[in-house]
């Protein structure tokens, strides 16, 4: 197997790669002009370079096919049909491989009250309309019971909040509920944790499994719009206890479940707002102020639409596996550059969460063109120090902003707002 490009198996152990390459039941049948281990750093550069063609990105990573001279474009075609042999199921386990290994990672003052803190959050993504895409990953209805444009990718991740790495992800078509896909990577939550969760996660059957099993396995959750309850311990003015009745739905679903079910309540005041957030967090150790400001961490998947995809509505793939492909090569480069940051910010003195993602992102991509460039083997050690020491300069700024006072901005029009001016004429 040629060399994978070393920067990016700086972090990805090339045992890794091997292992997921043998996934690909085509990869070792015969060898292609362009290899599958190519390919699948093609697919993370797809990541990094959103606005690129795709054969626009293999050439500024510098891949070429077998026999051509690396400044000779790859047909278009021939990439394509390149990343259909990969498929999707190498670049997934690659990605479950990272997370697996990087997301319980602990940095120094990386925990809250001796736990681990994670987030569980959901997105959608949307794909190209195609008569495959639609029939395969659905869309939603609108008031006029027409569909919507676009067919409808449904993404829920788990992510470590203070290093912000993804320790695992579902993909599935639209209907999929998020609450059904979370389930399945409740296991993946260590002991001694708290897990934030989006309002949409609200279900005793998914909170109290996460408690009940393992050891010290917390979660915290704004609280359901009109909720019926019945308090049962008042701590203090904004904390208490709080029992609630199990769905029928729910116990249908898991016979196992009781008829009722307890949770703290904690109401805290922001920006002259009350906020409400429930949470299996006991009031003997962990205090009203101190859950308030916890749920104040709590993690979106922000970094991946909006500075990966530079906030494009689309996937660019438009056959079913290369949209998979396409998101866990998203996921998976998103893994290597929380990574690269994270040990930035350790080899400086700061934390991971001080490191500003999107510079960071670019910051990362525009190195890897002038690696790829570069004999990959000579100075590799000094090129990823270089590299980290240019992400020393990323920080976030933790000064307090100046006070300005709001403004209203008038909305665009190609119509005068001014009612004295002069008709048009």
């Amino acid at each position: 197997m040629p060399k994978a490009p070393t920067h990016f198996t700086q972090h990805i152990p090339i045992e890794w790669v091997a292992s997921a390459l043998d996934l690909s039941s085509q990869a070792t049948i015969r060898r292609r002009r362009l290899p599958a281990d190519q390919v699948l750093w093609l697919v993370l550069g797809m990541a990094l370079f959103r606005d690129e063609p795709v054969h626009e990105v293999a050439r500024r990573l510098n891949i070429c096919a077998q026999g051509l001279a690396s400044d000779h474009l790859l047909a278009r075609s021939g990439v394509t049909e390149a990343r259909k042999r990969l498929g999707a199921d190498p670049v997934e386990w690659l990605f479950r491989k990272t997370g697996n290994h990087w997301g319980i990672e602990r940095y120094d003052e990386d925990t809250w009250h001796d736990l681990q803190v994670f987030a569980v959050d959901g997105a959608l993504l949307r794909t190209a309309d195609t008569p495959e895409l639609r029939d395969h990953f659905g869309s939603g209805n609108t008031a006029s019971d027409r569909q919507t444009p676009f067919p409808m990718l449904r993404l829920v991740a788990l992510m470590n909040v203070r290093s912000h790495v993804i320790l695992d992800a579902r993909l599935s078509p639209y209907r999929r509920s998020e609450m059904r896909l979370a389930d399945e990577f409740l296991q993946q939550i260590p002991d001694h944790s708290v897990t934030l969760f989006d309002k949409g996660f609200w279900g005793a059957e998914l909170l109290s499994s996460l408690s009940r099993t393992g050891t010290h396995r917390h979660w915290l959750i704004p609280a359901k719009k009109g909720l019926v309850c019945e308090e049962v311990v008042r701590y203090s003015q904004h904390d208490r206890l709080v029992r609630m009745n199990v769905s029928p739905q729910a116990r249908k679903r898991n016979p196992t479940l009781p008829s009722h079910w307890e949770a703290r309540e904690v109401s805290y005041e922001i920006q002259g707002k009350v906020k409400t957030v429930m949470t299996s967090l006991p009031a003997k150790t962990y205090t009203t102020q101190s859950v308030a400001r916890l749920y104040q961490e709590r993690w979106e998947i922000r970094d991946i639409k909006s500075s990966m995809q530079q906030n494009a509505m689309t996937l660019r793939s438009k056959k079913m596996e290369l949209v998979y492909q396409e998101v866990w090569g998203l996921l998976l480069a998103y893994n290597v550059i929380r990574r690269e940051a994270s040990q930035a910010a350790v080899a400086f003195g700061r934390t991971p969460s001080d490191i500003r993602f999107k510079p960071a992102c670019q910051y990362i991509a525009v190195q890897l063109i002038v690696m790829a460039a570069a004999n990959p083997v000579s100075a590799t050690g000094r090129r990823l120090a270089e590299l980290r020491a240019g992400i020393g300069g990323l920080f976030l700024d933790l000064r307090p902003r100046p006070l300005r006072p709001r403004t209203v901005k008038i909305s665009k029009t190609r119509f005068p707002v001014d009612r004295k001016a002069a008709p048009l004429k």
